[in-house]
């Protein structure tokens, strides 16, 4: 088997590829990275030249990007079922991770940096704006438990992080789809796991 590394800070989106780690149930490495130090140092830019985490390495490959890094774990790894197998809720898989990685991402970025979007800039852009994108998740939220049917699958972990932290932060709106799914995710063991480990790494920096 090929070793599986990650490359993460506790206060960074690599939590989201942390909980994935977690719920595929391999052994991996874990680098824990600063942002002012060893995230710019050359040895970590050869890995990802944008500075950032989180990244993986399995093997010789390299993952950077958190959906990506969701999506290629559950496809090495298919006997863990992180994956649909069917084709229609395959698509509704591949869909709302990538909803979640552009337009949702978009629009809670533009909310909460209070850029106004005017209705005619609304087909320039691929949200449109904040409530349509944050309907559209609600409704697929609540046709099925999970985000792709009715079986946990790589795309809660990502969906269900950004419902999460938006949701903390005060840039998505406390829907009750939303704080359903968000609480049924974050009573899987794997979230607590992941949980535990980046909360014991802090306490650590902070002694």
């Amino acid at each position: 088997m090929s070793k599986l590394v990650l490359y993460t800070n506790p206060q960074s989106r690599g939590r989201i590829a942390h909980w994935m780690m977690e719920e595929l149930g391999e052994p991996y490495e874990i680098v824990w990275l600063d942002y002012a130090t060893s995230m710019q140092a050359p040895e970590y830019l050869a890995i990802n030249p944008m500075g950032k985490v989180p990244a993986i390495t399995h093997g010789t490959a390299i993952v950077t990007e958190t959906a990506a890094i969701c999506a290629y774990l559950a496809d090495q790894y298919p006997e863990k079922q992180l994956i649909p197998s069917n084709i229609q809720d395959r698509a509704a898989y591949f869909r709302w991770l990538f909803f979640a990685a552009g337009p949702l991402e978009q629009a809670v970025t533009v909310k909460s940096q209070n850029w106004l979007v005017t209705p005619e800039q609304e087909v320039f852009l691929g949200f449109g704006n904040y409530q349509k994108t944050t309907h559209a998740l609600a409704i697929a939220l609540k046709a099925s438990a999970y985000i792709a049917g009715e079986h946990f699958s790589a795309a809660d972990v990502y969906v269900g992080s950004h419902l999460a932290w938006g949701m903390l932060f005060k840039t998505i709106e406390e829907k009750p789809v939303f704080k359903d799914y968000v609480q049924r995710l974050h009573a899987r063991p794997a979230y607590a796991k992941a949980l535990q480990i980046n909360e014991e790494y802090l306490r650590t920096q902070t002694v």
